[in-house]
């Protein structure tokens, strides 16, 4: 398990300029829950105020629309989302994971269980190439077991 996480912020520019437009929605995602924890705050209202600060001032990104549904999507099933999480991560708490890990994998188990759009596989590899940018070393291994876990638990 990771030891020392890196936040959303401390991602290199470059390489996140270079995305594709899925994850860098999928990366939006993870950058609004992670500061809505840290924040104290509902995930929907630090997405709120991202999407309005985007709107008055021309610098800020636009958030999109993507981002939206799985911001709002991990806000609506998160007990579920969490649950699912807490019994695939084996000797692991969601209090004990860093927090970008566990809303990276929220976002992705969302994304399992809800976005019927996205193929699995897909879906894990999104979630693992995220880990590799902005979380430790051990960060996309881990991961990958939980959510090839539940991917394997899918009905």
């Amino acid at each position: 398990m990771p030891e020392q996480e890196r936040t959303p912020a401390d991602r290199k520019p470059s390489s996140f300029s270079s995305f594709p437009a899925r994850r860098k929605a999928r990366k939006r995602a993870v950058d609004v829950l992670y500061e809505a924890e840290q924040r104290d705050l509902p995930f929907t209202r630090v997405l709120d105020d991202r999407r309005d600060l985007g709107e008055r001032d021309k610098e800020m990104p636009t958030i999109p629309e993507y981002t939206t549904v799985l911001v709002e999507g991990v806000s609506m099933y998160r007990k579920e989302i969490d649950f699912e999480i807490a019994g695939a991560a084996h000797g692991w708490t969601l209090a004990r994971m860093p927090a970008v890990d566990r809303n990276i994998l929220r976002v992705a188990v969302y994304e399992l269980r809800h976005q019927v759009d996205v193929d699995i596989p897909v879906v894990i590899s999104e979630a693992v190439k995220l880990a590799e940018i902005l979380c430790s070393d051990d960060s996309p291994g881990f991961i990958n077991g939980v959510l090839n876990h539940l991917a394997g638990n899918q009905a």
